[in-house]
């Protein structure tokens, strides 16, 4: 979970009356849960579908509905609000609401807060189909697109209307992914990124194979951090169990030959190649055809050498950032710097497993960056969203260097 970028931020929620309201105190459960401050601004309308005090109890903080609410002191909140706010969002967003914000319409307080705020501004349109679709609503969410408004498209599907199609609230945890990135710096934006994770398998007969224990969770973690700051991400994945992050375009692979033939054919593209991948080292000569029988007391198995696809990447790269991950048992320093040296990396990260911080399947890790220049950065146990953006910032780095020469 990339908790850290929303930790003690100000959000401002704004919700209006629709159907879809109902999600709504889940998506503000979320934010407070990754360290968020939320505040709820309702419309009249949204209290026929869910009451304020629900919000109340879940944010630790008052509710605005009225301008003129004096209990409230609403007369003057909308305005300190709005200058706290580190983002707003509104869901569901009305096509009521979308026309007044479309045209400067301020007639309520969730209306007049808007115009208010300075900081990213999220809407997330939530209604009928026939609705959605009118050109005079699609005419508003171009507006508001135009004026720096980042619009979430809903989801398709079957609507409480009982209409089938487009209008639907996307999930809470959607909207929250979708929140984290409005919040990061984009420093790679419009850079094409690179990222191998997870473990390969190498098939031994139909139903065994050689493998690792690697989960993925580092290579998965890296590809959302470079999405969430603009960059363009294709990552390469072995089997693994977890959720391919939003916005990152997916290819799923088994092999090391596999996972060679798509990285190295993505390679020309790309500006920056992370290799996390735990690449099975070796593969059987023969898969068998049938499964292997039980019968001798010892099986012999005879293995070739993979492709090693990092130093590969190495040797065919041009302008491009690369780098490599080592995971040790021993031996961490002079077996990353080799490694460093010997591929032709731009960066490595270096990391011994074994240890309850930086386990494979762990969510957590203890790494240490090695740089061509001899300089090393050893950094704390943390979390594996942390060492992600840890990294990129020294890539984005890099790249800023690369880009002013």
């Amino acid at each position: 979970m990339m908790s850290g970028v929303i930790r003690n931020k100000h959000i401002v929620m704004g919700v209006c009356g629709g159907i879809s309201a109902y999600k709504i105190p889940e998506l503000l459960r979320i934010l407070v849960k990754k360290g968020a401050s939320v505040k709820v601004l309702m419309t009249r309308n949204a209290e026929a579908f869910i009451g304020k005090t629900t919000f109340e109890a879940l944010s630790g903080n008052p509710v605005c509905v009225s301008l003129f609410d004096e209990k409230s002191e609403g007369s003057i909140r909308h305005i300190s609000w709005a200058q706290e706010a580190d983002a707003v969002i509104v869901a569901p967003a009305t096509a009521n609401m979308i026309g007044k914000l479309a045209n400067g319409i301020a007639d309520d307080a969730l209306s007049t807060f808007m115009l208010a705020v300075t900081s990213p501004r999220m809407i997330c349109p939530a209604m009928n189909t026939n609705m959605y679709e009118n050109r005079a609503v699609q005419r508003n969410i171009d507006i508001l697109e135009s004026d720096g408004y980042t619009v979430i498209e809903p989801d398709a599907g079957e609507l409480a209307c009982g209409v089938t199609g487009a209008g639907r609230l996307p999930s809470p945890e959607f909207i929250a992914d979708r929140l984290q990135k409005l919040l990061y710096d984009k420093d790679l934006l419009n850079k094409k990124i690179l990222i191998s994770a997870g473990p390969t398998i190498e098939p031994i007969d139909p139903v065994r194979f050689i493998s690792n224990h690697s989960s993925g969770k580092m290579g998965y973690a890296i590809a959302k951090a470079a999405e969430y700051r603009g960059a363009e991400v294709t990552l390469v994945s072995g089997p693994t169990s977890l959720c391919p992050p939003i916005g990152v375009r997916v290819v799923h692979v088994k092999t090391a030959d596999e996972m060679a033939e798509s990285m190295l054919g993505n390679m020309e593209q790309s500006d920056i190649i992370i290799k996390v991948a735990a690449v099975a080292d070796y593969k059987p000569v023969v898969r068998a055809e049938h499964k292997i029988k039980k019968t001798d007391e010892r099986l012999s198995l005879h293995l070739e050498k993979n492709i090693d696809i990092l130093k590969v990447l190495g040797e065919r790269k041009k302008q491009q950032i690369l780098v490599g991950f080592a995971a040790e048992t021993q031996e961490l320093d002079n077996n990353a710097q080799k490694k460093l040296r010997e591929k032709n990396l731009d960066l490595i990260v270096g990391n011994l497993v074994g240890s309850t911080a930086s386990a494979f399947g762990s969510d957590s890790n203890k790494v240490t960056l090695y740089f061509p220049n001899g300089e090393k950065k050893s950094l704390p146990i943390m979390g594996k969203d942390e060492v992600a953006n840890i990294l990129l910032d020294h890539i984005a780095g890099k790249v800023m260097t690369d880009d002013d020469r």
